[in-house]
């Protein structure tokens, strides 16, 4: 399947919305407890440094995304931070790993020095396994950082790389 990866348009939300929902729902990945509305999407994808779309070259279908921001205010604005999404039926194709190489490029295209993620569930192995693969360094673990959909408690790992 050949994929392209797009800035975010208007016309994407119902679909973003979707997969974002999707994610959201599981209650293990996202920090969002409520699904988000269209109202709500709208101005989360919109007020971002970089939303982007991944999408089917064949059929047009969205199969994810991400975000990419700075992750703090003034003397600490080029750190960069990024959020990422995939359709279930999409996964395993290797469009993570796309995504996050695209947001690293985008990120130094708009001059953030560093990519850094503040809460990455330590049960979410695919993802651990794919930052630490593409050279991402583990600043540590907070335990107990991320209140499970179930009510439990999960650790939290930091990560950053040099952009």
């Amino acid at each position: 399947m050949n994929v392209i990866i797009r800035e975010y348009k208007n016309n994407d939300i119902e679909e973003m919305i979707k997969v974002w929902n999707e994610i959201i729902d599981t209650g293990t990945i996202f920090p969002q407890i409520e699904k988000m509305s269209i109202k709500e999407g709208e101005k989360y994808f919109f007020d971002k440094s970089f939303t982007g779309v991944v999408e089917n070259e064949a059929n047009h279908e969205i199969l994810g995304g991400y975000i990419l921001h700075p992750n703090n205010i003034g003397r600490c604005g080029h750190i960069s931070n990024a959020s990422y999404a995939v359709k279930s039926t999409a996964r395993g194709l290797g469009i993570g790993k796309k995504l996050v190489v695209h947001s690293m490029e985008k990120g130094k295209e708009l001059g953030f020095k560093i990519l850094q993620f503040n809460a990455v569930v330590k049960i979410n192995h695919i993802a651990n396994k794919l930052y630490e693969k593409l050279g991402f360094v583990k600043l540590g673990i907070i335990p107990n950082g991320f209140l499970m959909k179930n009510g439990k408690y999960e650790d939290i790992i930091l990560y950053y790389i040099n952009l």
